[in-house]
């Protein structure tokens, strides 16, 4: 029996945490509850570079003399470039990357596409985020929205996805159960789509409506109240970031993994990457800022002993084409690199260099279908099937270490 006097002491306590946890968006007090229940798994992260990455160079085959006939003024000098090897080597602005690669927390895959290339940024995108040569089949979903659909029938968190920095959550993200939480900066949070029979279990040993209430608010506000502040403080760091959106971007995602909340998949992106005029500046300052951005958010997981459980995937929707056009710019071509970072992977070079000898009206021949990369993503990482994810059978690749 339910005194008034325990009623009231209750309500009390119940209305005073709420009123700090009421400002408090339901997604993130719903996130932080489930992390509670959930053990600590493996979480990716996703860079995506748009505008259509100049591949070739990013991942530089410094010594081919077709490179060197087709980009007079762009191509990257073997005096210039970041050595992997007697062929191939980075970009002179990854220096952090490179290092990456040094310390064995890089892996990239070279020639990533698809077939029949498609080189509008809109079409080539949504292949990418979907995995589907139709982006619009099977209700629109994304490859990562229909695996978080897989994971969620097991253990449903009121967000399966975070994007940071990008108004309209990607296409990648949008599953027919799966959540997404989109989020300007940490201070701003909003609620994409909503999660059937996402409300906190009442106690069932009891029938008494009002009682299950307040029991539930006051659970409801302690668990959120306590999580906050943790939130609050996972934002200190020793780790030095570069003054950059993309590393601002990456430094928050750090803290709401410190924090917990618990999502298994955060999407970012950095713009920029459409060199059509005067390439060699633009393309120096956005892979600059993008290799030193991703090196400081892999060493703050490390700092933060949480290295282990995050595998970040770089990509961008198309390369460049081989040869340079008239401004000093690279107009839109097919296949590129593919980047996976972390302490679990198989670090260096994998699949095979496109032949600059052998081109597709003056592109690059894909040597490796981007769905293998999600394949290995999938199964390896996150352990969810890839056959429904991609609605079809694709090899994983050597690139996680077992």
């Amino acid at each position: 029996m339910l005194t008034r006097r325990q009623f009231l002491d209750t309500s009390l306590l119940s209305t005073s945490i709420l009123s700090l946890a009421s400002s408090v968006p339901c997604f993130l007090t719903r996130s932080l509850q489930a992390a509670e229940k959930k053990s600590h798994g493996r979480i990716l992260v996703v860079i995506e570079l748009n505008g259509g990455n100049d591949g070739l160079n990013t991942v530089v085959p410094f010594n081919d003399e077709n490179y060197q006939k087709h980009r007079k003024t762009l191509q990257i000098t073997e005096a210039k470039v970041l050595k992997l090897n007697s062929k191939i080597g980075l970009h002179p602005a990854m220096t952090g990357t490179a290092q990456l690669v040094e310390d064995g927390r890089l892996a990239i895959v070279q020639g990533v596409g698809y077939p029949n290339p498609n080189r509008s940024h809109f079409e080539s995108m949504g292949i990418w985020q979907s995995a589907l040569m139709n982006p619009n089949a099977h209700g629109g979903y994304g490859w990562l929205g229909r695996a978080l659909d897989q994971k969620s029938k097991q253990v449903r968190t009121f967000a399966d996805a975070i994007c940071l920095g990008n108004v309209d959550p990607p296409q990648a993200l949008r599953g027919r159960q799966a959540t997404q939480a989109t989020i300007r900066s940490l201070a701003e949070l909003q609620l994409d789509s909503h999660t059937p029979n996402s409300e906190t279990k009442p106690d069932e040993s009891t029938t008494d409506d009002l009682l299950q209430f307040v029991r539930r608010r006051t659970v409801d506000a302690r668990a959120t109240a306590a999580r906050i502040t943790k939130l609050k403080n996972a934002g200190t760091t020793e780790t030095r970031y570069p003054q950059s959106g993309l590393a601002n971007r990456l430094k928050g995602i750090a803290r709401l993994i410190r924090a917990e909340l618990e999502p298994r998949v955060y999407y970012t992106v950095q713009a920029g990457y459409d060199t059509h005029i005067n390439q060699e500046f633009d393309h120096y300052r956005r892979l600059s800022e993008f290799s030193g951005a991703l090196s400081a958010f892999l060493n703050d997981l490390r700092d933060s002993q949480l290295d282990d459980r995050v595998l970040v995937l770089v990509f961008s929707e198309f390369g460049r084409r081989v040869a340079e056009n008239d401004s000093q710019g690279t107009d839109h071509g097919t296949a590129g690199p593919v980047f996976l970072a972390g302490p679990s992977v198989k670090a260096g070079l994998h699949g095979s260099t496109p032949d600059l000898a052998d081109l597709v009206d003056g592109d690059l021949k894909m040597t490796t279908d981007f769905r293998r990369v999600y394949a290995t993503v999938l199964s390896k990482w996150l352990e969810i099937n890839p056959q429904t994810c991609l609605q079809g059978n694709f090899a994983a690749m050597d690139l996680l270490q077992s």
